[in-house]
């Protein structure tokens, strides 16, 4: 009698059943063609017809779901759109900083690290704010009085080429999610634009969809807050307009470009 599988998909290679299921050894190799093909019909047989899996949600990677929205950006304001040239003299300079790096990864990533530079480790999110943005920015003190001495550890350690060239994609893809993150829900500082512009740097393409995403997310946010600068004189115009033409021009996003006047 057929099984239910044979009904549904009949067999291709109809095998005549030579050897009762008893004498076939499915431990040992087969003995000839035909052999080979009713062992695999006997394993087939063996089978469950429907299997769970047993995951383990704590090893499941958050944000796991990648939400690709493609609403473009606000438009910038009238008198605060770079120019055509400028854009593109930032994309080609842009260029130039990811070849260097690229060119240089091995050379400076085998340079020593200062005892006082403690990476955190690949899922500390909440390291890696504090470790990028410094303990200041990360406790909301903007404003504290500036220290006598320079701390990396209270105002952010920089991006410098030791330290970037040593972070592979995967990381470099979680911290320049984990800005973005903390962009969304605060204003933009220093700090966080010398980094979003290094991790952009080593952002390898072709992108991931979660790459594409983020960054989009990114110039998203920087029009946004550009949307609501009172003067062109503000000191994050620039740094807004930079972000917003790297993601849209260098990496080809380009519906989220700026149109000249």
């Amino acid at each position: 009698m057929k099984s239910d599988v044979e009904e549904l998909m009949p067999r291709q290679l109809p095998v005549e059943y030579g050897a009762s299921a008893e004498e076939l050894d499915l431990n040992g190799p087969p003995r000839n063609p035909r052999e080979y093909l009713r062992q695999v019909q006997l394993e087939a047989s063996l089978c469950p017809e429907v299997v769970v899996a047993q995951i383990d949600p704590k090893k499941l990677k958050k944000k796991q779901t990648i939400h690709a929205s493609v609403a473009g950006c606000h438009a910038a304001p009238v008198g605060f759109c770079p120019s055509l040239s400028w854009q593109q003299h930032q994309v080609s300079n842009f260029s130039d900083v990811r070849q260097s790096i690229t060119k240089n990864r091995i050379h400076w990533s085998s340079h020593t690290l200062d005892d006082n530079v403690q990476m955190p480790k690949l899922t500390d999110e909440e390291g890696w704010k504090r470790f990028c943005l410094g303990e200041k920015v990360y406790l909301g003190h903007t404003d504290a009085e500036p220290e006598p001495a320079l701390d990396y550890s209270k105002v952010g350690f920089p991006p410098f080429l030791s330290i970037v060239s040593r972070l592979n994609q995967s990381t470099v893809l979680m911290v320049l999610e984990t800005l973005i993150c903390w962009f969304e829900e605060h204003d933009f500082v220093p700090q966080l634009g010398r980094w979003l512009y290094g991790l952009l740097a080593c952002l390898e393409k072709p992108l991931l969809p979660e790459a594409h995403s983020s960054i989009r997310q990114l110039a998203r946010r920087s029009a946004q807050l550009r949307s609501t600068l009172e003067s062109q004189e503000d000191e994050k115009l620039p740094a807004l307009n930079l972000l917003i033409c790297l993601v849209a021009r260098y990496f080809e996003q380009n519906d989220l470009a700026d149109q000249p006047e």
